[in-house]
């Protein structure tokens, strides 16, 4: 059978590669991604291997590219992907490689050291500029004489119950200190003097207020006139949200005796750090003496605040502000040549830097994998051991023959088949449309090898038994037409490569969701189902004979089969469209007729499942489970379940309102009672006077039967494998079993595909395992069958939910007349259409495919699927640069 239907056929192969050959012989093995290397040195410690070295180089290579991209999108510099793949470089393309990514990084890391260190200047510049500023309006303002202005930043200084206590004390009280504005004339004997000329600078400053202590006598005793006494003053800046902190440390720590003013800058700065815009306020301490001076640039200090030089004189500060606005001018010019050169840098670098990616991540797969091979004792030649596809060992040859030419080597590499009793990986080969459908039974559980893959008939069944849950002829449509929206546009989404994980499920997906809503189109039909309204395309084939005044006087009419208000032919596709204004039996027979074709699809289904693990056993010559596990399983299904089924098919072909009594609708017995009685051995009763019990001549001899035979296919199951297997060890003390045979009669499976081995197992292990099973497949036949209801009850909800959001919001606005209805159905219709698109498809939708996938995993693939195997992972640098990219994706 081919692989579509099983796993490949896998061989385990021992290579014998040259030294100087290896590198580009593994490079062609990973463009071709078919090999799958085993480790022959799992004792040995990562950092001991042969060729750990060369790892760690690529290791470096990779942080100074990573480097580069995170200045490049830094920058906002589009990076250059033309979607190829580069080969992979020589080993000695290796050194070339490292000495262009080091220059690179090299010049970009001095360029963003200069950057910074200009970005610093020009911060100190311009603080620098706001504070000369700044304080020339501090100035100006104690020149004019403006008391309330002094008056009140003390008052900022002071805390409300220090100010309500000391109101008797005087204008302003700070601390435990009181003080007396005065207005006097002083001379300023500045501390920042920095002149040889021992005279100090004496500038006068106008009329300026400060407090002189009432309760201090050193102050009172002491004439403000001395020199050595004056205030004097430091500038600086401070972020903004330290500022409240910081005025009440300096309150705190110099007991009230300093005087703040503080003035905010208006426009952000840029931190030279991390590029962030700051708000700053510039401000401007006086104090008094050498040790306010220390406590002031302490407490400056340890708020990170900066100080600057500010100038006494007028003169002085204009000078300087002038000097300032020029350095500020040439640093910009700097600045932006600086920016220049590096943005060439880093466009030069982008047009190089995904291909850069891809060449260091070859390389460093190649090495890595070579660390998983063996040296032979000459140290000459590489031995690795390596899971190969069987259909594929000639191109895997081929492959190898180029790498030695690519090398110039002169020694042919060697591919030698062994033979192994381990169990090979699963391989099952996709293509863009199975790969999602694989992805699903996968996610379940990983095939065992050459076990039956139920991916090709989850092709059409998936989206099948969705449709039976989501039938809708406009849901269909609006599933239908996304999921080609995405195939038709599959390369240019897929080139994207977002790192959105519910669009990357969608898209991954597309197939699956146009195949849905194709499906979910045609039930829509079957159901004549389109957003909860009919399609009359045939014409219905009832017809009301009831006049207009009986129509509009009676809530209730009844047309009956029987008469001529029916045709005697049921519309040709899908149900009748009358059906849709019956609003009194409406979900009555949509009950009856879902329900039933819900059990029908449910048995056939797990039958088919059960006809599934006869291809196990006949492939894997398991004699014991095909003759007591699957026989008896399949016959207790149709003695039972499909029994049931056909009474449904009997019940809708014999019984009829036009035919005569007994044969007709009043006299039609209930499937479910039927059912039940009969696995009760219980006699039915009648359904009404005068009617037959059963519907056809022998039913309750055949119902007996049924049972019976179905109870003894329990035992059958139950101990007919267990008492073989141990029969055949009695008989194997006795005389040993050879041959192909064995498997066959101890029940095991060559390779360890879909099976156990039994001779390795104790006995009561055995009948417990087997007893286990069997009461599983017989309460999980009653319990499945139950399980495939949900496609009636999902069927009914979605019909439900579509028709109450057509009544409850379309038909408002249906309803509406004139341009004021038609505005008022517009905002109506976006609002159905938000509801139906978010509800009805997106909601239902994921409710419908989680219903269907679990129908998949636990009621069809219990039957026959084992999931025990492990996936092929070939050595393939698609994958891993997929892989790596998506890595770099997340740590972003």
């Amino acid at each position: 059978m081919g692989s579509l239907f099983r796993s490949e056929e896998m061989a385990l192969c021992q290579l014998f590669l040259q030294s100087e050959a290896a590198y580009a012989c593994v490079s062609e093995l990973g463009e071709l991604g078919l090999v799958q290397f085993r480790d022959l040195n799992p004792d040995v410690n990562a950092f001991q291997r042969k060729f750990v070295n060369e790892v760690r180089r690529c290791d470096e290579m990779e942080r100074k590219l990573r480097y580069l991209e995170k200045e490049i999108k830094k920058d906002g510099i589009p990076m250059l992907d033309t979607g190829e793949s580069p080969e992979a470089p020589q080993p000695r393309e290796m050194i070339d490689l490292e000495a262009t990514f080091e220059k690179l990084e090299n010049e970009l890391r001095e360029v963003n050291q200069n950057a910074e260190a200009l970005k610093r200047n020009f911060l100190e510049l311009t603080e620098l500029k706001h504070i000369l500023r700044k304080t020339q309006v501090f100035f100006d303002e104690q020149e004019g004489g403006l008391n309330h202005t002094t008056e009140s930043m003390t008052r900022a200084l002071i805390t409300d119950e220090v100010r309500t206590a000391g109101a008797s004390m005087g204008p302003v009280q700070l601390g435990r200190c009181a003080y007396v504005t005065q207005r006097i004339r002083i001379r300023i004997k500045c501390a920042t003097n920095t002149s040889n000329d021992p005279t100090p600078n004496i500038i006068d400053v106008g009329l300026i207020y400060f407090g002189v202590s009432l309760l201090n006598p050193f102050f009172m005793e002491k004439s403000i006139d001395r020199e050595d006494y004056l205030p004097c003053f430091v500038a600086g800046v401070i972020l903004r949200e330290k500022l409240p902190a910081f005025e009440r440390m300096l309150w705190r720590a110099c007991r009230g005796n300093v005087f703040l003013r503080q003035a905010m800058i208006e426009s952000p700065l840029e931190d030279p750090t991390n590029g962030d815009q700051v708000y700053k306020s510039v401000f401007i301490i006086f104090f008094q003496g050498d040790q306010l001076k220390t406590r002031v640039k302490k407490i400056c200090e340890g708020f990170r605040a900066t100080l600057y030089p500010c100038p006494e004189a007028p003169a002085d500060r204009r000078e300087m502000a002038m000097g300032v606005m020029t350095r500020i001018e040439d640093l910009n010019t700097v600045l932006g040549q600086t920016q220049d050169h590096r943005h060439r840098v880093l466009v030069a670098a982008a047009k190089n830097l995904k291909n850069w990616f891809v060449k260091v991540r070859k390389i460093k797969a190649i090495y890595h994998t070579l660390n998983l091979f063996n040296l032979d004792v000459t140290q000459k030649c590489l031995i690795a051991e390596c899971w190969v596809p069987l259909l594929d060992i000639e191109t895997i040859q081929l492959a190898l023959r180029r790498g030695t030419e690519r090398s110039g080597s002169s020694v042919p590499p060697i591919l030698n088949r062994m033979q192994t009793f381990e169990n090979p990986p699963t391989y099952n080969r996709t293509n863009k449309f199975t790969k999602a459908f694989q992805a699903l039974i996968d996610a379940y559980g990983v095939a065992s090898y050459r076990e039956m893959n139920p991916a090709p008939y989850t092709i059409i069944t998936f989206p099948f038994l969705f449709a039976v849950m989501f039938g809708d002829l406009g849901h269909g449509a609006i599933m239908a037409l996304f999921g080609l929206w995405m195939i038709r546009k599959e390369k240019g989404l897929a080139a994207q490569k977002t790192d959105n994980e519910i669009w990357n499920i969608f898209f991954a997906g597309r197939y699956i969701i146009f195949l849905m809503g194709a499906f979910s189109m045609y039930t829509g039909l079957i159901y004549n189902d389109i957003f909860s309204k009919s399609l009359n395309i045939f014409g219905s084939h009832w017809h009301l004979s009831y006049n207009k005044s009986t129509v509009w006087n009676n809530n209730f009419l009844q047309l009956s089969p029987a008469t001529s208000d029916y045709e005697g032919t049921p519309y040709p596709f899908g149900l009748d469209p009358i059906w849709q204004v019956a609003t009194s039996n409406k979900i009555v027979f949509q009950n009856a007729y879902k329900m039933k074709i819900s059990i029908i699809f449910g048995v056939l289904h797990m039958i088919f499942g059960v006809i599934m693990s006869w291809h196990n056993h006949t492939y894997f010559r398991n004699r014991l489970s095909l003759i007591y596990e699957f026989i008896p399983q399949l016959v207790f299904l149709l003695v039972l379940f499909f029994y049931m089924v056909l009474l449904m098919f009997i019940k809708w072909n014999r019984y009829e309102a036009t035919n005569a009594f007994p044969m007709t609708e009043a006299c039609a017995p209930s499937i479910l009672i039927t059912f039940i009685d009969m696995v009760l051995f219980k006699e039915s009763k009648p359904p009404g006077k005068d009617c037959h019990v059963y519907m056809f001549w022998g039913q309750s001899f055949f119902q007996t039967v049924f049972v019976l035979i179905a109870l003894a296919c329990i035992p059958v199951m139950l101990l007919g494998k267990p008492i073989k297997i141990m029969q055949a060890r009695k008989l194997a003390n006795v005389q040993p079993i050879t041959g192909g045979s064995s498997d066959a009669e101890v029940g095991g499976m060559p390779n360890g595909g879909g099976g156990g081995h039994h001779d390795e197992e104790e006995m009561s292990e055995i009948f417990i395992h087997q007893g286990i099973h069997t009461i599983e497949y017989v309460l999980g036949s009653v319990s499945h069958t139950a399980s495939y209801l949900r496609l009636w009850a999902l069927s009914l909800a979605h019909a439900q939910l579509a028709e109450v959001l057509w009544t409850m919001v379309l038909s408002l606005g249906l309803n509406k007349e004139g341009w004021l209805g038609g505005i008022f159905l517009t905002v109506v219709f976006a609002f159905w259409a938000v509801l139906t698109v978010g509800i009805l498809v997106l909601m239902e939708g994921l409710s419908a495919f989680l219903h269907t996938l679990r129908l998949h995993w636990v009621e069809f693939q219990s039957k026959f699927y084992m999931g025990q195997g492990y996936a092929f992972a070939p050595f393939s640098f698609d994958s891993i640069i997929e892989n790596g990219s998506a890595a770099a994706g997340e740590t972003e």
